[in-house]
């Protein structure tokens, strides 16, 4: 008998960004009893909280000794059933925290895989997946070894940072040597040079494939394309814009593929996932790029639910509710087209009322950002939109801010 049949689960959150409120509501909704953790800093965000049975705050700087005692502090009065991240930056701490009270779930192993770039390249290599050529920064004659043989650009990347955070692009052996050196003088340890890798600079169309995933397999997989590679919008400012790929595109069959494979390799049995991958312009071959084991941020959840119908949010809390014994039943699938245009804003509420066309399905309200999402039966008719709006924006609203060395946490 599932553990779900008579008696709601106790299923703590950790949150230190403000996301995941569909993932709390639904499992409130299904009867369950959903306590958050998150950062202090956070305490007035909103937050669903009918939803929540309790609602704790760890400090801004919190230590994983903090984090594991404050969770050790709710594990005296409740029996944990469950224990999610909610972001990215918290998957590993939340294995931890499982491994320290034995509660069923990834590992911190199991869930480094999904956080260090560098391991998740070594197992797609291996599992014969296309992957841009790389190399730890660590030992001087591979890198040496690299640089002669694989010819520049290269991008040095963090092993564990999100988005475009700390990503340098550099064109020769001598930048490599002094990007090195600046990051060895760092005092913080965890930042220096054994912490990053380097990687051949692959040009060309940036795909994410966002999945739910149950007993090791994608039974939900959503497809888009990025207006621009999100390295450059990071990096140089402007729109960020993502659709979704032509159901019957061979692109969108052999990204299907591909995501699977990744997904399998990885060692994934359930949960949420959002994968990138690059289509290069020189060779037409698709390279796998990153995974999270997480929703994708930027609106795409709900870019994905315009178009599918699908809350990935919701589904996943299903998915995590079910657990290893459980039933769950995917919902079906609609075939719309959908996209994104989104932007920092000037204005710290822009107001989008001249933006009027019917397909308009949901307008983005945070505080100096702009962003509309549409959703058409027509992928040409989305682009158009995008393509437009895109346009509109730069002149409207668009504002720019320089992407961050180091990640705000």
């Amino acid at each position: 008998m599932s553990e779900t049949s008579n008696n709601p689960l106790n299923i703590v959150c950790i949150a230190t960004y403000f996301k995941g409120v569909d993932f709390m509501r639904e499992c409130y909704e299904r009867g369950h009893r959903v306590v958050l953790v998150t950062k202090e800093k956070f305490r007035d965000a909103e937050w669903p909280k009918e939803a929540l049975f309790d609602l704790f705050f760890v400090p801004d700087n919190f230590t994983l000794d903090v984090m594991v005692h404050t969770i050790t502090q709710i594990a005296r009065h409740i029996k944990i059933n469950r224990l999610v991240a909610l972001e990215e930056f918290d998957v590993i701490t939340a294995g931890l925290v499982r491994e320290h009270l034995l509660i069923h779930g990834p590992t911190s192993a199991e869930a480094k895989v999904f956080r260090d770039k560098l391991t998740m390249r070594v197992r797609a290599k291996e599992a014969g997946i296309n992957v841009p050529e790389f190399v730890h920064v660590l030992n001087y004659d591979e890198l040496r070894e690299f640089m002669q043989s694989v010819s520049p650009p290269w991008v040095m990347k963090p092993r564990a940072d999100v988005s475009a955070i700390g990503i340098k692009k550099l064109h020769d052996a001598e930048q490599v040597w002094r990007a090195i050196d600046v990051l060895d003088e760092r005092e913080n340890l965890s930042e220096q040079s054994s912490y990053y890798l380097l990687e051949r600079f692959v040009p060309g169309a940036v795909f994410h494939v966002d999945s739910l995933v149950l007993n090791g397999k994608p039974i939900f997989a959503g497809v888009n394309g990025y207006g621009r590679p999100p390295m450059d919008v990071s990096h140089e400012g402007g729109v960020f814009i993502s659709h979704t790929l032509d159901y019957d595109s061979e692109d969108r069959n052999e990204l299907l593929e591909i995501n699977s494979s990744l997904i399998k390799a990885l060692g994934l049995s359930h949960g949420a996932t959002h994968a990138e991958f690059i289509k290069s312009n020189e060779d037409g071959k698709l390279y796998f790029l990153e995974i999270a084991s997480r929703v994708g941020g930027a609106y795409i959840a709900e870019t994905l639910e315009a178009a599918s119908g699908i809350n990935i949010w919701r589904e996943w809390a299903n998915i995590e509710i079910a657990g290893d014994d459980g039933e769950y039943t995917m919902p079906p699938a609609r075939k719309d087209y959908s996209g994104i245009v989104l932007s920092l804003a000037k204005q710290e509420y822009p107001d989008t009322s001249h933006y009027t066309h019917e397909e308009i399905v949901y307008r983005i309200k945070k505080p100096y950002h702009v962003g509309l999402i549409v959703r058409s039966k027509s992928l040409d008719r989305v682009k158009e939109l995008l393509d437009q709006y895109a346009k509109r924006f730069d002149n409207d609203f668009v504002a720019v801010a320089p992407v961050p060395e180091r990640p705000p946490h």
